[in-house]
C-alpha cells in the first residue's frame, strides 16, 4: 500500500513533468528565442532571395539567429516572416574568431556553445521520456523503488534545460561582442526562451517530489518492517 501523501506527490510531480515537457517542446519547435527590431527604414527586402536560397553567412545574418532557425521580415509585397532551418552540418560547423572568414582561427568556445544549445534540449526531452517509461513500468510492477530513478532523470533533464538557455544566451552575447548589431537595432528575449526558462523549475520541482516520495516511502517501509520483526 502507498500512503496518500506519496501518491499525491507522484500525481503532482507527473503533472509538473507533463507541463515542463509541453513548454520545452513548444520552445524547441518555435523560432522566437531572440528577436531584433529596427526602424522600418532600415529593413531591406532585397536580401530575402539570398537569405532563403543562399548559404548561411554568420556575419551577414547575425541579426536573424534563432535556436534552430534563421528568420527575416520581408516587407515586399507585404510584411511577412520567412524562416529557414539550419541544416545538420550547419549546426555542427565551427565558428571563427573573424566572422565569415573560415581562414581565421576557430573560436572553440562559441563552437561548442552552439552545439550544446542544439543537443541539450533533445537530451532533456529524451531523459523525461525515459523517466516516463520507467514510471509506467513501476506502476505496472506495483513497485515504488524505480521512483528514485525517475527523480534523478528529471533532475538531469532540468540541468540540461538550464544548460540550453545558458549556452544560447552566452552564444548570443559573444556573437554581439564580435559583431555588434547595426545602429538603431535593438535585441530582446523572445517568448520561446521564456518557455524554456519556465520548464526548468517545473522539472526541478517534479524531480524534488519524486525523490522525496521515494526516500520517504523507503524510510517508512523500513520502519514498518523493523516494527513487524520486533
Amino acid at each position: 500500500m502507498v500512503d496518500n501523501r506519496y501518491a499525491t506527490a507522484l500525481v503532482i510531480g507527473s503533472v509538473l513533468s507533463l507541463m515542463a515537457t509541453v513548454y520545452l517542446s513548444v520552445a524547441v519547435g518555435t523560432q522566437h528565442w531572440y528577436q531584433y527590431s529596427c526602424p522600418p527604414g532600415k529593413r531591406e527586402g532585397s536580401n530575402a532571395t539570398e537569405f532563403i536560397n543562399g548559404e548561411f553567412d554568420e556575419k551577414t545574418y547575425s541579426e536573424t539567429l534563432g535556436l534552430w532557425w534563421r528568420c527575416i521580415l520581408v516587407p515586399d509585397p507585404k510584411m511577412e516572416r520567412q524562416c529557414v532551418s539550419f541544416t545538420l552540418p550547419q549546426q555542427f560547423s565551427p565558428k571563427y574568431k573573424h566572422l565569415g572568414n573560415p581562414n581565421s582561427e576557430e573560436d572553440l568556445l562559441r563552437t561548442y556553445l552552439w552545439r550544446c544549445q542544439f543537443l541539450l534540449p533533445l537530451v532533456s526531452l529524451a531523459l523525461v521520456f525515459l523517466g516516463g517509461l520507467v514510471g509506467v513500468c513501476a506502476c505496472l510492477c506495483r513497485s515504488f523503488t524505480p521512483t528514485l530513478g525517475v527523480g534523478v532523470l528529471h533532475l538531469l533533464a532540468g540541468l540540461c534545460t538550464l544548460g540550453t538557455v545558458c549556452c544560447f544566451l552566452a552564444g548570443v552575447d559573444l556573437l554581439q561582442q564580435y559583431s555588434p548589431p547595426p545602429e538603431g537595432v535593438v535585441g530582446s528575449l523572445g517568448w520561446s526562451l521564456y518557455l524554456a526558462l519556465i520548464s526548468f523549475p517545473l522539472q526541478m520541482m517534479a524531480a524534488a517530489l519524486f525523490l522525496w516520495a521515494a526516500r520517504s516511502h523507503r524510510k517508512n517501509y523500513s520502519r514498518m518492517t523493523a516494527y513487524r520483526v520486533a
